[in-house]
């Protein structure tokens, strides 16, 4: 995702950050806290202030979170109680249903449920404790970290793959295999069907 930010760095209470999105990815999650786990006692202070969080201010001058969902609840789900944020826009000015609708038309928010079903602002939980899990989105991070397709600043792209890969690859085989989900996905992810997504690699041969 790509935004021009303020350079100063807030330390911010995890639990006073909001979500602009309804899921997350477990999976990949539980890998940030795995990382989180090795890097803390001896670069954790450095990579906290590697990885800041961008946020914009919304009404009332609250923070929400338009990126690194998952950094923030892996963080929290550790104990954690801050993290650096840095701000992209200040939209307090902006009355609710107008700051909302600026976001949907920016990219700044993903109001898709667990079941990819379009929802409602106020269906977003209001503490990155509230995210709930799609497991879509962690098989579209894992067939990324397989190679299925190129990281890009494109908005959402892992939840656009986690869409296209609902639609063909059935939740039992999801949830019967991982790695039998993943093949299926490299195949479907090297097909003409998903040239439009972003990151795609191209046809295999």
């Amino acid at each position: 995702m790509s935004y021009s930010v303020e350079p100063r760095l807030h330390p911010v209470a995890i639990a006073d950050l909001r979500p602009t999105q309804i899921t997350v990815g477990m999976r990949e999650v539980e890998m940030k806290q795995v990382h989180w786990r090795a890097e803390r006692e001896e670069k954790g202070a450095d990579f906290l202030g590697r990885h800041a969080v961008p946020v914009v201010v919304g009404p009332k001058r609250r923070l929400y979170l338009i990126d690194h969902h998952h950094l923030a609840l892996a963080l929290h789900l550790e104990g954690e109680e801050q993290v650096l944020t840095t701000e992209v826009a200040d939209l307090s000015r902006l009355g609710k249903d107008e700051f909302w609708s600026f976001l949907d038309s920016r990219s700044w928010m993903h109001p898709l449920d667990a079941e990819g079903r379009r929802r409602g602002h106020d269906q977003i939980p209001r503490k990155v404790s509230g995210l709930v899990d799609d497991p879509y989105r962690s098989l579209a991070g894992a067939l990324r970290l397989a190679g299925g397709y190129a990281k890009t600043e494109a908005p959402f792209s892992e939840f656009l793959w986690a869409d296209f890969l609902r639609r063909r690859i059935k939740r039992a085989v999801l949830e019967r295999s991982l790695a039998k989900a993943l093949e299926r996905a490299l195949g479907l992810a090297r097909s003409r069907e998903a040239e439009h997504l972003p990151g795609w690699c191209g046809p295999s041969d």
